[in-house]
């Protein structure tokens, strides 16, 4: 089983390059309503959705509400190091700095440009 979750944002291009350069994912439909985000081996990681985006299934969210309140984009990362530098180097907005976790792991917690929050991992131990 994979969780591939989706997103409502603004602007689903602008937020696929961001997704793209901090999580080195690639593009695997782009688009101006609809985006999916694939890791180096090509397995799905993200779907982008425009708010406004009725197609078949109708609006899937509410703007005007907070986005993701209580949920948290968890991607656990093998080259940790390298993500956390790409995020400093893209001046994110940080909500908690790096830090070793109860898990036993290296944990990073940002916010995405539509404020949605995203925690970068290390591997989870065995």
């Amino acid at each position: 089983m994979q969780l591939t979750p989706l997103i409502c944002v603004q602007d689903v291009p602008a937020s696929s390059r961001w997704y793209q350069r901090l999580l080195g994912a690639r593009s695997g439909h782009g688009g101006d309503e609809y985006e999916r985000l694939n890791d180096a081996d090509g397995r799905l990681v993200l779907q982008l959705h425009r708010w406004d985006a009725g197609h078949d299934h109708g609006p899937l969210g509410d703007p005007a509400q907070p986005p993701g309140n209580g949920v948290l984009l968890w991607f656990e990362l093998p080259d940790f190091d390298a993500a956390a530098a790409r995020a400093e180097a893209m001046a994110v907005k940080v909500v908690r700095p790096r830090h070793w976790s109860e898990n036993g792991n290296w944990e990073l917690w940002l916010r995405d440009p539509d404020g949605y929050a995203v925690v970068l991992t290390s591997a989870l131990p065995a």
